[in-house]
């Protein structure tokens, strides 16, 4: 009896399986994102870095090679602490400097899709906390 199909079968079965808990690293989840966003050169590299301007950092490129599928997924395969980090530096972005997040937002978001539902669930929050 062939067992390649069985095999095959097992083993397309064990990828799905695997992938359901697959999260990004969180290797950088210790960054300090006060520290990004109040140093300006500090910030202006990791813009450039996502914009393609400019060579990116290890933390730079995984951040790069991640973004696009954390945007499609809500964060899904984010840490606590990546979801927490994402929701300060895209506030501080939106509300301190548009002359990064539009730049952003048009590679990232070009139907606004994403910043709107962001904006819409950060207004829920601010009620709710209030």
């Amino acid at each position: 009896m062939n067992m390649l199909p069985y095999l095959l079968l097992s083993f397309a079965l064990i990828v799905s399986i695997s992938g359901v808990d697959e999260k990004y690293t969180t290797k950088y989840d210790n960054m300090d994102i006060d520290q990004i966003v109040s140093n300006d050169r500090l910030l202006s590299k990791y813009v450039q870095c996502l914009l393609d301007l400019a060579a990116c950092t290890v933390d730079g490129l995984e951040l790069k090679k991640n973004m696009p599928d954390a945007l499609e997924t809500d964060c899904s395969k984010c840490s606590e602490a990546q979801k927490v980090g994402s929701e300060k530096i895209i506030s501080y972005l939106i509300d301190s400097r548009p002359d990064y997040w539009t730049p952003l937002q048009k590679k990232y978001d070009p139907t606004g899709e994403y910043t709107e539902k962001f904006i819409e669930e950060r207004k829920v929050k601010a009620e709710i906390s209030t």
